[in-house]
């Protein structure tokens, strides 16, 4: 196969700076000490497809879409186009991914295997409209909404080398500057074809059940002397009423003893709000079934390290789901973190979910 790679090297650098996105923030996000994160996801992904066929015929763009990743892995790309980088930045733009793939198309790929969030989802769609090239994406954005990406780094590289069959998929994406407002809304941006396996995520499906029953046990239970980490969602939000307070919808929020330790945090933050006794508070994201990795880049590995795990959800978004899925950039932690759970669906009620 003929594999056409392009990365968008900014992907995510908002996430775990609290900006919910990198669209127009990155220079915010780099004052913020955020660092590059779609690397490493395409570097994953690379490393695997290496092991796998390393007789691939991949096609990329120069520095920073992707050649030298594709070569760190030992591979040997062909680079069919060179990007215009800002030299005061280092960055590319919107232009250079569209080019990029429509440089892939006229080399007749077989597939365009791209890195990033929704944002880049929806540059790529668009470059492939015309045609039925497949795509898929390595998740690397802080927005994963839609069903165009593998569950893993590793698992796009093995759906690459496997997939027998394409479908179309849609491609979602929202409006940051609503998101960071608390408003989700979700905008069909394109629809492309897909390859089809078990391992390709669904789109998130918003809403969920009621959780009343849920916030009230956990709130009549709360120690005072514990750091309770409250991550964004509906169901978290219930439960952070259920504490007295308005905490941000699609964000993190730290509480003790009574009081709001930090609101909207950051990773430093949260490190920073961190007692001897810590736990996280986390539900589901959508329909993916993501506790971690989706929606709640702040709760990086090196939070989740400091803290237990409580994990919440409703029933039925429980009923809609066979498994949980993990994805925390730290895969020795996804080990730790992968088995059977219970997870809290009521005041007293618990239900087993096998987390893969």
């Amino acid at each position: 196969m003929r594999i056409g790679l392009v990365v968008n090297p900014i992907a995510g650098m908002g996430g775990r700076v609290g900006l919910k996105g990198t669209d127009g923030k990155v220079r915010e996000a780099r004052d913020r000490g955020a660092t590059p994160r779609a690397p490493d996801r395409a570097r994953r992904a690379l490393d695997r497809l290496a092991e796998l066929a390393p007789d691939t015929e991949l096609l990329t763009a120069g520095e920073p879409l992707g050649d030298s990743l594709a070569r760190e892995a030992g591979l040997e790309p062909t680079v069919v186009y060179n990007p215009a980088v800002d030299r005061d930045t280092d960055e590319t733009t919107v232009d250079d991914t569209s080019a990029a793939v429509a440089a892939c198309i006229r080399e007749a790929v077989d597939l365009v295997l791209f890195v990033g969030g929704d944002g880049t989802a929806a540059d790529v769609a668009e470059a492939l409209s015309r045609t039925e090239i497949p795509m898929l994406g390595v998740p690397a954005g802080v927005k994963v909404y839609s069903s165009v990406f593998a569950v893993s780094p590793e698992d796009a590289a093995d759906i690459v080398v496997s997939f027998d069959r394409t479908e179309r998929r849609e491609v979602m994406d929202i409006d940051e500057d609503d998101y960071r407002e608390g408003e989700v809304n979700p905008e069909l941006r394109a629809v492309a074809w897909v390859p089809v396996t078990d391992e390709l995520q669904s789109s998130k499906q918003l809403g969920g059940g009621t959780v009343d029953s849920l916030a009230a046990g956990i709130a009549d239970n709360i120690d005072p002397n514990r750091t309770y980490v409250l991550g964004p969602g509906s169901t978290v939000g219930a439960i952070k009423a259920a504490l007295g307070f308005e905490g941000s919808p699609i964000g993190v929020d730290v509480w003790r003893g009574g009081e709001v330790v930090a609101l909207d945090a950051s990773e430093s933050e949260i490190l920073d709000s961190l007692g001897e006794d810590n736990v996280i508070v986390v539900s589901p994201i959508g329909g993916q079934g993501f506790v971690f990795g989706r929606g709640n880049p702040q709760l990086s590995p090196a939070v989740i390290r400091r803290c237990d795990v409580e994990i919440v959800a409703s029933r039925s978004k429980l009923d809609g789901l066979s498994v949980l899925r993990v994805d925390t950039d730290d895969p020795e932690l996804d080990d730790e973190l992968r088995g059977w759970r219970k997870v809290r669906v009521g005041r007293f009620e618990r239900r087993m979910m096998k987390i893969v």
